[in-house]
């Protein structure tokens, strides 16, 4: 399973349209990956990479379909572990069968979050269902601060409601935006949302001066601010703007996942699925599932084996953190 390879995508300086912030936005181009050992499907990460370690304390995205089930053989991640963050599934869509060594049996439906939290360790698996055609949507995890990273188990599942706007349609899944607040409980200040845009729509939204935002395009033909973001590329804008303007020059609609929160100051350490801050937290971790610690707990009823941990790299595992913001044009 190669979860966490080190090839860092591709960034360039997006080109804003005249008007936009001569900073622009930068465009974090995906990477494809094979994701859940030898029955493995192919996903595109935006996050991480060498350039950009985290967004807010958004430490992970990957996007992956349209997938035709019946060629691609759909999702099934055997049970496996994780340390230091919450997971977040959300759908275009297909279902995927959750469950969890909290016991937890859910299943991830378009529209619907699921949020996970692993702190001191949880395992699980992810199955697409048997009358899953395609399958689309995005897995997304979140960094826990020092002071919560041994979190208990958790599981949270929340359906927010749509909400109307001129040009498009957001539901809000973590945090606020739009009007609307999600309930769902997170250990730093975060947003998550998905936006529709109508065809040739344009949506501005108010948001956060202090959170950095990033844009992953889904689908369609967007400007993030004036800036160009392909499909599976995703967007990133630094803190201190109060509105994001998204638009779709595309006949169809189109569909991204906007996320967001205030810069995330710890250092970590990404490995396999662990979020730590030492390499030895990491070690311990891998040494504990290998020996199937009840640290993880057991996944009940999956059919099959757990995912036996990589080997790790016989060099000492090194700190990520973003680099310092670009310096704000002076007025």
């Amino acid at each position: 399973m190669s979860d966490m390879e080190t090839r860092p995508a591709g960034l360039q300086r997006g080109t804003p349209e005249d008007g936009a912030p001569p900073d622009g936005v930068e465009v974090l181009a995906a990477r494809k990956v094979p994701l859940g050992g030898p029955r493995a499907m192919t996903v595109r990460r935006t996050l991480p990479q060498r350039s950009r370690t985290l967004i807010g304390a958004w430490c992970f995205a990957d996007h992956y379909g349209p997938d035709d089930v019946a060629e691609s053989g759909g999702m099934d991640v055997a049970p496996h572990p994780h340390i230091g963050l919450q997971t977040v599934s959300w759908l275009f869509s297909g279902v995927i069968e959750h469950r969890d060594s909290l016991g937890s049996h859910a299943f991830v439906r378009p529209g619907e979050l699921n949020l996970m939290t692993g702190g001191y360790g949880i395992s699980h698996s992810e199955v697409s269902t048997p009358d899953t055609t395609v399958l689309h949507g995005v897995q997304l995890w979140v960094a826990l601060p020092e002071k919560h990273r041994d979190a208990d188990r958790d599981f949270q599942h929340h359906v927010p409601a749509p909400t109307a706007l001129d040009g498009g349609e957001v539901r809000v899944f973590l945090g606020s935006l739009a009007g609307d607040t999600s309930p769902v409980s997170t250990f730093t200040p975060l947003l998550g949302a998905e936006v529709t845009l109508a065809p040739r729509g344009t949506v501005t939204l108010d948001v956060d001066t202090a959170f950095e935002h990033g844009v992953l395009v889904d689908s369609g033909d967007v400007r993030v601010d004036g800036t160009a973001v392909r499909p599976a590329a995703l967007g990133y804008v630094e803190p201190g703007r109060g509105t994001l303007t998204l638009t779709n020059e595309a006949t169809g609609p189109a569909r991204l996942v906007l996320l967001g929160g205030p810069p995330f100051q710890e250092e970590i350490v990404m490995w396999w699925n662990f979020v730590g801050r030492t390499h030895e937290d990491v070690v311990r971790a891998r040494e504990d599932w290998q020996i199937a610690s009840e640290r993880f707990g057991r996944v009940e009823g999956y059919d099959g084996e757990r995912l036996p941990a990589p080997a790790l790299p016989n060099a000492t595992l090194a700190l990520r953190r973003n680099p310092s913001p670009h310096p704000q044009e002076q007025r």
